[in-house]
């Protein structure tokens, strides 16, 4: 289940390392969207 989300994740989510964001000055919710696929990718990988 957790590979199909990410798959879509992928598709729907914007990527934030390809714009080049700096953690350390991202908004509240980018940290959550980056925390999201963060938790997503590990669940899937397992």
């Amino acid at each position: 289940m957790f590979k199909i989300l990410a798959k879509i994740n992928k598709l729907l989510l914007p990527s934030f390392s390809k714009q080049g964001l700096d953690i350390a000055k991202a908004k509240k919710w980018q940290l959550a969207i980056i925390g999201y696929r963060a938790y997503v990718t590990k669940r899937a990988l397992d």
